[in-house]
């Protein structure tokens, strides 16, 4: 099964200026690479045959097609790897690069739908989703099949239409009463099984639907199963109540590590390596790959500035005379675009609202600086206008909304409308109309009825939304729209306030060619000084430039101090140490960068967690060169007095706090202060965090317990673990799974 992610759900499917069913659209990864390099090879030998003898032509054609193949079949070069068209694998189980894109431009065009912009932060986000879902998916598939799961066709019938409906279907399909209408759903869903296999919508809805049902109904199957296992025993709660409540005193001698210099004590790369092997889990790390870098600027500066004020300063006067203000936007090119509706008061927010609100109609405030913009603001007009509106519509569709095809001509729907909306007048009900003439299957069982904010005007049919905002409750009127003919009765207003249509001209403060020139001049002969890592490091000295450092992974879509750099991320994984790059242009920056080190996914080397752990393994040594200056002396006072410090108590430590009053977090004193054998006498010395300890248990005792009945106590602990059960398994299947990414030759 594939094509599991619920893009955009079944009740979309409705009429009139409101949201359309979503029509995918599929994007394969096609290789091209040949054919590209095909043309290149055949101009070269043409070339060589007028230049040259007949078996150089021979020889120097098959060494160019031999080399363009090795690279091909090798798969170098954005779109291929080393794995064919495998973007990576799951245990073993390859993913397929053309599926992956398939899925991955089906999830963009269902953002895009809902009108968010899929830029290349977002597409590598949703990048980054897939492929979470597809690593999930085929762990999770191996767990079914060891299991014996399975979703039978009587899951997926009750699934569809049972009481428990998706919310698509159920959206879309009810009877008069308002309940979801099954029937109507089967019907529907039995009429996509005619149409073709490569039928749009019905491979949207087996895809967005039916496969989404059945890998939610697995995953529901086996976390019922792991939570199943959940139980929290009696013994368990005992153990843990007397553990809550256990307290300790104890006489100690503290030897703190600083008693001995860190100079005295060397810390080795064998020492580090054997520490990390040891505690591998804490220290496993991603792959990853450093640069140093430097940034020559083409930010504008104080020059583009002002030259971008000049520019709308020029513009002032003709954009206060201009009749169309639309038209003199677009004819000028301003950066921001007109939009023909009024803004409430309330949810303007721009610098000096006040001002530009108190402008007279056709006066013009600015130029005022907005962002990196300079902007003039121009009042259109005033009004008052509701912050909501209640109405109610029947609509006579010209169109069908889905495939476009004609269903009534312009004069028959306006006829038709027309007669409704005398029939509505002479006292016909108006909800009896609605469901008798309206085309708008989404209102249906609302009567016709719907709620907009003004902040929706937009979204809406032009000539619709004008209607029910700039007119009174209890207006009735035929309107036409693109979709056809509308009758429409405002019910209610809410929040009426003053609004204003407001024209704005910007210009945004660029950088000027020679801002640009400059940066990347200097880049350039920054980068013709430094073509390895020593000649970047004396190029930087030379140039007295403060080079940056980044951490980059191949999952990465931006830098930091950089922003979205997708492309020069891949550029760090196609090369290697030592390798520096050529003058990158990056947003307002131009960049030279030198990669520095390369860290295979694994465990780390001694250079790398050096800093992190060399104190650790320091205090070790300190630790044990105190163990072996205390031999087998157990008297605490004589401890004491041989290390130049004081027999110390401390009273009422708890068995689950580690603080200890005086001496800070201990686990292993407190840990050992409830063990039985350390009482009433000396113990082995504790290799602590901050000091050796010598100590002598004094007393154990418990504290009053709260009144917890088990079987109250045991209903909480174990709702609390299956919560999180299923969740759990999934990541100990992850973390033991072997993942192989290689998205980085591809995207």
């Amino acid at each position: 099964m594939s094509g599991r992610y619920f893009l955009k759900p079944l009740s979309c499917v409705v009429y009139g200026s409101f949201p359309q069913f979503v029509q995918t659209s599929f994007s394969p990864i096609f290789a091209a690479h040949f054919y590209n390099v095909q043309y290149i090879i055949m101009s070269i030998i043409q070339q060589i045959r007028e230049k040259y003898a007949a078996v150089s032509i021979a020889v120097i054609a098959l060494s160019l097609i031999g080399f363009i193949l090795t690279d091909y079949f090798a798969g170098r070069g954005r779109g291929g790897s080393s794995q064919g068209t495998s973007i990576g694998s799951v245990n073993g189980k390859d993913i397929d690069v053309n599926s992956f894109s398939q899925r991955l431009s089906e999830m963009e065009n269902g953002y895009r739908s809902q009108g968010m912009d899929v830029n290349d932060e977002m597409r590598q986000q949703l990048n980054e989703m897939l492929w979470s879902n597809e690593v999930e998916e085929i762990i999770l598939t191996g767990e079914y099949e060891k299991l014996g799961l399975v979703f039978s066709a009587a899951d997926l019938d009750d699934a569809l239409y049972g009481s428990n409906p998706p919310p698509a279907l159920a959206q879309q399909y009810k009877d008069a009463n308002g309940n979801y209408d099954a029937a109507a759903a089967r019907q529907f869903i039995n009429s996509l099984k005619k149409k073709k296999a490569n039928d749009p919508q019905r491979v949207y809805v087996e895809r967005n639907i039916i496969d989404y049902l059945i890998q939610n109904g697995l995953r529901m199957k086996y976390a019922a199963l792991v939570s199943g296992a959940v139980f929290y025993p009696k013994w368990l709660s005992d153990k843990e109540i007397t553990d809550q409540s256990s307290i300790a005193s104890i006489s100690y001698v503290a030897v703190p590590y600083q008693t001995i210099s860190d100079s005295a004590v060397k810390v080795s790369d064998d020492d580090i390596n054997a520490y990390v092997r040891k505690h591998k889990n804490e220290f496993k790390q991603t792959e990853s790959r450093s640069i140093s870098y430097v940034v020559f600027d083409a930010a504008p500066n104080a020059a583009d500035s002002a030259a971008a004020l000049g520019e709308v300063v020029k513009l002032k006067d003709s954009f206060a005379r201009a009749a169309d203000a639309a038209q003199f936007i677009i004819a000028n090119t301003s950066t921001t675009p007109f939009y023909d509706g009024y803004v409430l008061k309330s949810t303007m927010q721009i610098p000096n609202g006040d001002t530009i609100r108190s402008l007279a109609v056709g006066a013009v405030y600015g130029p005022y600086a907005d962002g990196g913009n300079y902007v003039l603001a121009k009042m259109i007009a005033k009004r008052e206008m509701p912050d909501s509106v209640k109405c109610r519509h029947i609509l006579i569709s010209t169109v069908d909304p889905q495939t476009g095809t004609p269903l009534l001509s312009d004069s028959a729907a306006k006829v038709k409308t027309d007669s409704i909306a005398k029939a509505i007048a002479g006292g016909a009900d108006f909800a009896a109309m609605v469901t008798k003439y309206s085309t708008d299957q989404g209102s249906k069982e609302k009567a016709g009825e719907y709620e907009f904010t003004s902040q929706q005007f937009g979204s809406l049919a032009k000539e619709f939304a004008e209607f029910i905002f700039y007119n009174g409750k209890g207006s009735k009127q035929v309107v036409k729209t693109s979709f056809g003919y509308h009758y429409i009765e405002i019910m209610d207003q809410k929040k009426i306030e003053p609004a204003y249509k407001i024209a704005y001209f910007s210009r945004t403060v660029e950088p000027s060619d020679e801002t640009i020139n400059s940066a990347s001049t200097a880049a350039a002969q920054f980068a013709a000084e430094a073509r390895n890592a020593k000649q970047f490091d004396a190029a930087v000295t030379k140039n007295k430039l403060v080079p940056r450092i980044a951490e980059v992974r191949p999952t990465d879509y931006s830098i930091i101090g950089l922003g979205g750099a997708r492309n020069f991320v891949r550029w760090i994984y196609e090369n290697g140490t030592g390798d520096v790059s050529e003058p990158t242009t990056l947003n307002d920056k131009v960049i030279v960068a030198l990669i520095t080190e390369e860290r295979e996914e694994g465990l780390p080397d001694a250079k790398t967690v050096r800093v992190q752990v060399e104190s650790i393994i320091r205090n070790q040594k300190k630790a044990s060169e105190i163990i072996s200056k205390i031999g087998n002396n157990r008297d605490l006072n004589q401890v004491a007095t041989s290390f130049k410090t004081n027999v110390l108590r401390a009273d009422s430590i708890s068995f689950y706090s580690p603080f200890i009053a005086g001496v800070g977090m201990e686990p292993k004193l407190t840990g050992a202060a409830f063990n039985p054998a350390n009482k009433g006498k000396v113990g082995e010395p504790v290799a602590g965090n901050s000091a050796v300890f010598l100590f002598r248990t004094e007393t154990v005792g418990l504290l009053p317990a709260g009144n917890a009945a088990y079987n109250e106590r045991r209903a909480q602990m174990e709702a609390g673990m299956k919560q999180s059960a299923a969740n759990a398994s999934l990541q100990a299947l992850r973390t033991a799974a072997t993942v192989k990414d290689r998205r980085i030759k591809f995207y």
